[in-house]
């Protein structure tokens, strides 16, 4: 159909017919535009060859917001997942969230990503991964374990009287499983910034000559002015025929002393440890209760026999299981058997025989000696621990030291067998 454009048009004149427009340029119409629909799924994927739109094809602001009519793109219009990270040029990737190792086992050049474990952000420079920008922490979350100095046992004169078994430290950790029998709920991780952070390790109580043994001493973590401390251990009670003396009962403590003569034993610290064994007056002939322990009471003492120490409990913060905390065993007097301990508390004594000391850095409580003819001191407690441990990858950009330092898995971990202090740099 013949188009029957205008006469002497104006230069830069325009003339619309159907659905074309042309424009006048001094010499002829020039087409400048054309509103024919392109029919449904005229042009695909399919359609475009790989590469075929380059931003190098499309001239600088060719296409600007004012070209796309309000709403002209919308989120019912983009079918779901139609775009990918696989469908994005390299440089537009998003951060991809791994841990080192579990890397893109097929980057990109630039791709960047995140480890989770070392809190370096990677990028692949097409042969390697870069070394990375480290993110650091203002601060690093800690577990401990810290036990208090085990109580000592009574010791007893000449009377064929036995001594009790002294208790433990009283016990706190925050290692998930692994808090105090008497405790509730475990114990909270510590968060802790950059200082110098006191600790204290309590020594053991000493055993008692013609008295009850000593209870120990505490031991504690100060974390920004708060402090996380233990009890420790009571004292076991003195052996000895004078039903006058008050010394028959155990002391309190983190556990509590076993006891003699128709006494009580010591009561435990709430969440810390639990009571020493009491003991009957049995014809006059008597064994002596054990201390009691993190993980259960003391045995009351068993007719002329020594009660047993109550159980410490095992922690796996240094990485091999150990236990700790345990009660010291009875003296036995003849015709009984001697208390037995676990968890470092010392056993008790034979006839005539000393009990045996708490194992340092354990808190045990001590063992009590056995009845004879002559006096036997009681034995001395356990010393305190007090180990911290935090997640190695943690503390790359910190400096900490203090104490015995040992790595077990991804865990690094502090222990300390006498006071001083964890310094965080």
């Amino acid at each position: 159909m013949p188009i029957d454009f205008p006469n002497s048009p104006a230069n830069g004149a325009t003339f619309s017919a159907g659905d074309k427009t042309w424009q006048f340029d001094g010499v002829s119409w020039v087409l400048v535009a054309s509103n024919a629909s392109i029919g449904n799924s005229a042009i695909t994927e399919a359609k475009i060859a790989d590469g075929a739109v380059t931003s190098a094809k499309i001239a600088a602001g060719a296409v600007v917001e004012a070209d796309l009519g309000t709403g002209a793109v919308t989120e019912t219009k983009i079918a779901s997942n139609a775009v990918t990270q696989a469908k994005m040029a390299s440089t537009l990737s998003a951060v991809t969230i791994c841990t080192s190792s579990t890397k893109p086992g097929s980057p990109f050049t630039g791709q960047v990503i995140f480890e989770t474990d070392t809190n370096r952000q990677r990028v692949w420079l097409g042969s390697v991964w870069s070394d990375g920008l480290l993110f650091a922490k203002s601060n690093i979350d800690i577990q401990y374990l810290i036990i208090a100095g085990g109580g000592g046992s009574g010791g007893h004169d000449a009377n064929d009287k036995s001594g009790a078994g002294g208790g433990a430290g009283g016990y706190r950790c925050s290692v998930t499983g692994e808090s105090s029998g008497a405790n509730s709920a475990t114990e909270a991780t510590l968060t802790v910034s950059a200082g110098t952070h006191s600790v204290v390790v309590g020594a053991g109580g000493a055993g008692g000559s013609l008295s009850r043994g000593s209870n120990g001493a505490t031991s504690s973590l100060t974390i920004s002015s708060t402090t996380y401390g233990t009890t420790g251990g009571g004292g076991g009670a003195r052996g000895t025929a004078h039903s006058a003396l008050t010394d028959h009962s155990g002391l309190s403590g983190g556990s509590g002393g076993g006891a003699t003569k128709g006494g009580s034993g010591g009561a435990g610290t709430a969440n810390q440890g639990f009571a020493g064994g009491s003991s009957a007056n049995i014809n006059g002939n008597d064994g002596a209760g054990g201390g009691g322990g993190a993980g259960s009471v003391g045995q009351d003492c068993p007719g002329a026999g020594g009660g047993n120490g109550g159980s410490g409990i095992s922690s796996s913060i240094t990485g091999t299981s150990t236990a700790r905390a345990g009660g010291g065993g009875g003296g036995t007097v003849t015709g009984g058997t001697a208390g037995t301990a676990t968890g470092g508390g010392g056993a008790g004594g034979a006839v005539n025989a000393s009990g045996t000391a708490g194992s340092a850095n354990t808190g045990g409580g001590g063992g009590g000696p056995g009845g004879g003819s002559s006096n036997i001191s009681g034995s001395s407690g356990g010393s305190g621990v007090v180990i911290i441990r935090y997640v190695t990858a943690d503390a790359v950009t910190f400096t900490i030291t203090g104490g015995t330092i040992t790595t077990s898995g991804s865990y690094t971990i502090h222990t300390f067998n006498s006071s001083g202090s964890l310094v965080v740099a």
